[in-house]
């Protein structure tokens, strides 16, 4: 096998929670072709989101920069192309790039460094969610969103686009001339809510079976101001109403995850059927995670592990077979591997290194990876550095926090303050702060998000313009 992949097939799902393959015995989930594609490749345990929320993160990962340095703050700031990223590299050195799927980008007018965009899913209107983007100040206004959708059985619109997703990757790896080197970027909805899913997914999942939270607000947990704020705002939690109503929340959100799995083994086996798969490099992932009811918060947008912690897998030639790498990483990371598998030198700018290259070093407990955050019902940004063990989250205005993952991984004790883990949280604090400004940051994004509100007619109106919850599929 060649060590030097001739394609590269970046498959991208949303909302899936790195816990969630059945690869890592996770005990409900089951995900048969993510474990194939891990057993033939390697496993980073501790992947993580720049930003977790659908448009910053997928503009990180074009642009392989923090949000920070771009600008793409929210649902309504989407990727433009404006800031030049690792498609056009490899457009300006003559390799073709496609898309397959969700983008949720700007528009597909823009240049964003694709030469074709096939069943493109972009923000809604090329506005997308401006009410988010009306964070100073925060208001208190409850938004009844109905954010999860209908929960239970049945094809939703995002359902049967994720179907011809699969179908229109499939046919298009068949149909590449092996002599030429491709890129393809196919992205999938799933296991992003509506929790709509066909039944053959639900059945596999008896909703009374399901694992209620592991951490509830109550007696033996208290949110973080900054978390609670969150719920004056949107409180899915609360509108679920009952622990049934929660089962059957959890049961659809891993439906979907074997759903988008069973999407990704009929891209798989195309590839397989192809005779490319040994020169192909596989790149898999998620934009963010899911908090499915932890701390009483579904969607993402928190900077616990939940929301950050993201599935990374990498497999093809010069990838080793089953293996698991603890070494922190990120989706910025995604861009120099894609360089660099055709040989392309990264751009100086980008923070990131390849992933192949980070397997094939000595694990490195230390390496820090950093998420940030400044959209939806978020009173102050959010900021989040995190290596092997530790994890360390800044708060403009809000105390900050600090958690062993070691002894801790649910993120539930608060180590900020405790005498024995002073050098931990100055050595992480920096870290931090090496990277940012926090109130620098916090004060750029809100004068930009406060000059779009504005361009919408002020705070009142923009809070009442854009979809409340998942982006509407093209056509439906």
């Amino acid at each position: 096998m060649s060590l030097q992949p001739k394609n590269v097939l970046f498959l991208m799902a949303d909302e899936h929670q790195a816990a969630a393959l059945s690869y890592l015995g996770h005990g409900v989930a089951k995900t048969p072709n993510l474990d194939r594609l891990a057993a033939r490749g390697t496993l980073f345990e501790n992947a993580y989101s720049p930003s977790p929320i659908c448009v910053p993160a997928r503009a990180a990962v074009a642009t392989g920069k923090y949000v920070h340095q771009t600008g793409y703050w929210d649902n309504a700031h989407a990727y433009d192309g404006r800031v030049k990223g690792w498609g056009h590299v490899l457009q300006t050195a003559g390799v073709p790039v496609t898309s397959i799927g969700k983008l949720h980008y700007r528009s597909e007018q823009d240049s964003t460094g694709f030469d074709r965009q096939i069943l493109p899913i972009h923000i809604a209107g090329g506005v997308g969610q401006v009410w988010g983007s009306v964070r100073n100040p925060l208001p208190k206004t409850r938004k009844a969103t109905g954010m999860l959708g209908h929960i239970g059985a049945g094809t939703a619109s995002h359902n049967a686009y994720d179907m011809k997703v699969a179908k229109k990757a499939a046919t298009w790896i068949a149909e590449q001339d092996q002599a030429t080197p491709w890129c393809a970027f196919v992205s999938f909805v799933a296991p992003h809510f509506p929790l709509t899913v066909p039944e053959e997914f639900l059945n596999l999942y008896p909703s009374g079976d399901m694992p209620l939270p592991a951490v509830r607000p109550g007696q033996d947990y208290d949110l973080h101001p900054w978390v609670a704020r969150m719920n004056d705002i949107e409180n899915s939690d609360e509108e679920l109403e009952t622990d049934s109503n929660r089962q059957e929340a959890i049961a659809a959100y891993y439906a979907l995850c074997s759903f988008v799995d069973a999407q990704i083994g009929k891209v798989l086996d195309a590839l397989d059927a192809s005779g490319q798969a040994d020169e192909t490099l596989v790149i898999y992932t998620s934009d963010h995670g899911e908090n499915l009811g932890l701390r009483g918060r579904w969607g993402k947008s928190v900077l616990y592990r939940e929301s950050t912690h993201i599935p990374m897998i990498l497999a093809g030639p010069g990838v080793a077979d089953g293996a698991r790498v603890k070494t922190a990483v990120s989706l910025l990371d995604i861009a120099p591997t894609i360089t660099a598998a055709f040989g392309l030198p990264d751009d100086p700018g980008w923070p990131g290194h390849s992933l192949s290259a980070i397997a094939a070093q000595p694990e490195d407990a230390d390496r820090i990876v950093f998420s940030e955050y400044h959209a939806a019902n978020s009173p102050s940004g959010g900021f989040m550095v995190a290596n092997a063990r530790w994890k360390y989250h800044e708060y403009v205005g809000y105390a900050p926090e600090l958690f062993d993952l070691a002894q801790d991984p649910l993120e539930t004790r608060n180590l900020v303050d405790e005498p024995d883990a002073a050098a931990d949280r100055d050595r992480m604090r920096a870290a931090l702060h090496a990277i940012c400004n926090p109130e620098a940051v916090d004060g750029h994004a809100k004068a930009d998000q406060d000059a779009l509100v504005a361009r919408h007619g002020g705070p009142e109106k923009a809070f009442n313009t854009g979809p409340s919850g998942a982006t509407p599929v093209p056509g439906s």
